[in-house]
């Protein structure tokens, strides 16, 4: 479990396709969330929950499966790329942002950026499958960061970037037409569940 609240912005060092199966081996530079680190711990990179297979010298690597390259931007990443990344958070630690699992949910686009002042709005695209669980002023998860929603139609949704969240997140320098991993609130989910009963 996560907060969304970006510990520091990582960089890919390696991605190595694993024979068979179509799954990969991640290498990213973090030197804040691999400061305690070891194996079998959780590290969320751009919003996706990963296991620790090794750390070492401000490095960890982690096992991706197949299935979470095709269903997430992690597919896309390249040596080089800035990721964001958060430790899993531990009982007794503020929630400054709202409960995260890591399971990304779908994949959007950035549609526009609209600077107003020192802060901006982002417009990012919505599969149409989670409009349902994104609202005004809900909680949304996106490359892993807790941010609140500001208007939510059927295939879009906004939000608004603080200073902040623009210097310490990818989302700061991410373009219109790049892809964002996304994080639909999960007591949404088990509400719709339960009333659906």
């Amino acid at each position: 479990m996560f907060t969304g609240i970006v510990e520091e912005l990582g960089v890919v060092v390696a991605v190595e396709p694993v024979a068979g199966g179509g799954s990969a081996r991640l290498s990213v530079r973090g030197p804040v969330v691999t400061s305690d680190a070891r194996p079998g711990d959780s590290i969320a990179v751009d919003g996706v929950c990963l296991t620790v297979v090794d750390a070492v010298e401000g490095m960890f690597t982690a096992d991706v499966m197949g299935e979470t390259l095709r269903r997430s931007t992690l597919g896309t990443l390249r040596v080089g790329d800035p990721v964001n990344l958060e430790r899993a958070a531990r009982l007794g630690d503020r929630l400054g942002g709202h409960l995260v699992q890591g399971h990304v949910d779908g994949v959007g686009s950035i549609v526009d950026r609209a600077p107003a002042g020192q802060w901006e709005t982002v417009r990012i695209s919505l599969p149409e499958d989670l409009a349902r669980y994104v609202v005004e002023k809900g909680s949304v998860t996106v490359d892993g960061v807790s941010l609140t929603v500001v208007a939510a139609e059927r295939y879009w949704f906004t939000v608004g970037l603080i200073p902040t969240t623009l210097a310490a997140t990818t989302l700061g320098h991410k373009g219109v037409g790049e892809r964002v991993n996304l994080e639909v609130d999960v007591l949404a989910k088990y509400v719709e569940k339960l009333v659906a009963r």
